[in-house]
């Protein structure tokens, strides 16, 4: 991909039995070399039950955010009840139809019919997977979640684990990944994120089974 230094980062998203689970690094590049921020949030709630994970250019990001959460809000209060995940996907597809390629994003969360995740390419084409990763420590990533999500139903503990276990090999090949990660988890109950104890107790287990 041509201004591949635009995707620096890598985002994770899987779906398990009951949930979705995100996991991204914390890194900021500008341009190619410069870390820009060490705590750059990556993972970014929609609404009670959707999150979105974004790599690439920060302005246009936010502005994306910014619109689903309108458009979500706004489907809650004509309606009475949220959006689907796959409706808020499309409207991500079309904003990014509409503008440079700057981002890609990943959309998932719990609706009415169970976790869902969505890739949306830096064109606005959608793709509804199981687990997906984005940024230029994707391929790593990627490599990690192939390897280790063959069975058709996994566990909550078993996702997290496995999602930052892919964050983590990518931080140890990537040069614009790295720094710390964050877990997002959303199910029935709604938009969660781990805290530190939790994230620390993760990479105990990571570190067990790697």
């Amino acid at each position: 991909m041509q201004n591949a230094e635009k995707w620096g980062t890598t985002t994770v998203g899987l779906v398990y039995d009951r949930g979705v689970v995100f996991s991204t690094d914390t890194r900021v590049i500008a341009g190619s070399t410069f870390v820009a921020h060490k705590k750059g949030k990556k993972v970014l709630q929609i609404s009670d039950h959707s999150a979105i994970t974004i790599a690439g250019s920060v302005a246009f990001a936010q502005n994306l955010v910014d619109i689903l959460r309108i458009e979500a809000k706004t489907f809650q209060l004509e309606r009475g009840y949220e959006i689907t995940i796959k409706a808020l996907a499309n409207v991500a597809s079309i904003a990014l139809w509409r503008s440079p390629p700057a981002i890609q994003a990943i959309i998932g969360g719990y609706d009415m019919f169970g976790p869902s995740l969505f890739q949306i390419d830096p064109f606005g084409g959608i793709t509804q997977e199981n687990f997906v990763s984005t940024g230029s420590g994707s391929p790593v990533a990627l490599g990690v979640l192939e390897s280790n999500l063959k069975k058709e139903k996994v566990e909550e503990k078993e996702a997290v684990e496995v999602a930052v276990e892919a964050v983590l090999t990518a931080m140890s090949r990537d040069t614009a990944t790295g720094n710390d990660f964050d877990v997002a988890i959303i199910d029935e109950k709604g938009y969660r994120e781990l805290k530190e104890n939790e994230k620390n107790e993760i990479l105990k287990a990571v570190k067990r089974v790697s």
